[in-house]
C-alpha cells in the first residue's frame, strides 16, 4: 500500500522485502538521485513498523500534531491498494485497526479540540477581523488540500460567497462545486479581486501570482474598503509590497505561527496520553498476528493428519479390491494410520528424553495429555 500526501511518501508491505527494491523503484518513478533519497528514507519492521502505522493513522507524525487530514488519506490509500488487489488481508486488518485506534485517540483525548491547521487559523483571523462572514466574499487561490480546507472552514463559518481562482479550471470548478462556489482561472484573479473581501493563496507558483499594482488597482474599484489577505504558499504568492498599501491586512504563514502555538500548547499534554493508547493498541495488534502464527500451526497440523488418513485410507480400500479380508484391511488401516501420526510425536520425545530437554516433555505431556491417560489406565486396573 503505499501513502502519498503533500510532505511524506510511505511504502507499507507485509511480506519479506528488500528495501533496495523499493528504493530503485521509487528513485525510477520520482527521477530522484539514490543519494538524495537516502536523506529521507526511514525503515521500520514488526512492532516500530505498526506503532508507526498507528501514530500516522492518529495524527502524532504529522507536520502539524493531531491533524486529521492523514486519516483520510490513509483511507483512501487503503481504498486504492484494495482496488489494485496488492493489500493482503493482514494488511488491511492493520488499517483497520488504525483506523479504530485514531477513533479512540480523538475520541478520549483532546488532540482535536483545538485545531492548529495553516488553514484553521487563517479563516480564524478573518473572523476576528470580520466578525460576521454572511455579507463577505473570499477569492481562494489554488484547488490543494490547503485550500479545500480553508474553504470548507469559511462555509462552516457561513461565508457568503466563494470563488476559487487555480491554473487548472476544470479543477477550481471542481471543488468549487463541493463549496458552493465560482471556479475561475488564474488569469481571471484581476476581474475578481475588487469583490474580495478575504484572499487566500496557496498555489505551486515559482512567482508572485498577486502583485502590489493588482491590488492597488482592485482597493480603487472598491473604493479602498479592507482586504485581508492570507499568504500560505512557499515560494510567496502575494508580493510582500502589498503589505505597504493601506487597507490591506496581509498575513503570512510566520503570522499565523503565534496563533497555532497557542493551541499548540494543549495538543502536547493530549499527545502524551494518546502515545499510551498507542503502545496498547500495538501490544493488541502483536497479540493478534502471534495468534494468527498459531492457527496456522493448527491448520497445517490438519492438513498432515488429513493427508495421512487420506493416503492410508487409500491403501486399506486397495486391500480389500485385491481380496484381502476386512478384518486385514481394518488391521492394517488402525496399525498404520496410529504409526504414522505417532511417529514425529514419538522420535521428537525420545529425542527430548535423551538429550534432557525437560521442557518439551512436559509440552508433550500436556498435549496428548499422557499423565491423565495413565491415570484412568490405573484406575481401570484397580477396579
Amino acid at each position: 500500500m503505499i501513502l502519498s500526501t503533500c510532505n511524506r511518501t510511505e511504502v507499507y508491505t507485509f511480506s519479506d522485502y528488500e528495501l533496495t527494491r523499493i528504493l530503485g523503484w521509487l528513485q525510477h518513478q520520482k527521477t530522484i538521485s539514490e543519494q538524495q533519497l537516502r536523506q529521507h528514507i526511514y525503515d521500520y519492521s514488526d512492532e516500530k513498523a505498526i506503532q508507526h502505522i498507528l501514530r500516522v493513522a492518529s495524527g502524532l507524525d504529522s507536520l502539524v500534531l493531531g491533524e486529521p487530514q492523514i486519516l483520510g488519506q490513509l483511507k483512501s490509500a487503503l481504498k486504492t491498494s484494495s482496488e489494485c488487489k496488492t493489500a493482503g488481508t493482514t494488511l488491511k486488518r492493520l488499517m483497520q485497526h488504525a483506523f479504530l485506534t485514531a477513533k479512540r485517540v480523538r475520541t478520549q483525548t483532546s488532540i482535536g479540540s483545538n485545531p492548529v491547521s495553516v488553514a484553521f487559523a487563517a479563516v480564524n483571523l478573518a473572523k476576528q477581523i470580520f466578525s460576521k462572514l454572511e455579507n463577505k466574499s473570499a477569492l481562494l487561490i489554488g484547488a490543494g488540500e490547503t485550500i479545500e480546507l480553508v474553504g470548507k472552514h469559511l462555509r462552516n463559518a457561513g461565508i457568503g460567497k466563494i470563488v476559487i481562482a487555480n491554473r487548472s479550471v476544470e479543477n477550481a470548478t471542481k471543488l468549487a462545486q463541493e463549496l458552493d462556489g465560482l471556479g475561475v482561472s488564474l488569469q481571471q484573479i484581476s476581474d475578481y479581486l475588487p469583490d474580495a473581501d478575504i484572499v487566500i493563496s496557496s498555489t505551486a507558483a515559482p512567482i508572485p501570482v498577486i502583485g502590489k499594482g493588482t491590488v492597488e488597482w482592485a482597493l480603487k474599484k472598491r473604493k479602498h474598503k479592507p482586504i485581508f489577505m492570507v499568504d500560505i504558499a512557499v515560494p510567496r504568492d502575494i508580493e510582500a509590497e502589498v503589505s505597504e498599501l493601506d487597507d490591506v491586512y496581509l498575513y503570512t504563514v510566520d503570522d499565523l505561527q503565534s496563533v497555532i502555538e497557542e493551541n499548540m500548547k494543549s495538543r502536547q499534554e493530549a499527545a502524551q496520553q494518546a502515545e499510551v493508547m498507542i503502545a496498547e493498541e500495538v501490544e493488541a495488534f502483536m497479540g493478534w498476528l502471534r495468534a494468527q502464527d498459531k492457527i496456522q500451526l493448527i491448520k497445517n497440523y490438519r492438513k498432515k493428519v488429513s493427508k495421512i488418513q487420506k493416503e492410508t485410507l487409500e491403501k486399506a480400500t486397495k486391500l480389500l479390491k485385491n481380496g484381502s479380508s476386512p478384518e486385514e484391511a481394518l488391521n492394517f488401516l488402525a496399525h498404520t494410520l496410529s504409526n504414522k501420526l505417532a511417529h514425529d510425536a514419538t522420535v521428537a520425545m525420545n529425542k527430548a528424553a535423551h538429550s534432557g530437554d525437560h521442557k518439551l516433555l512436559e509440552a508433550s505431556d500436556k498435549i496428548f495429555n499422557l499423565s491423565g491417560q495413565a491415570k484412568q489406565t490405573r484406575q481401570k486396573d484397580t477396579q
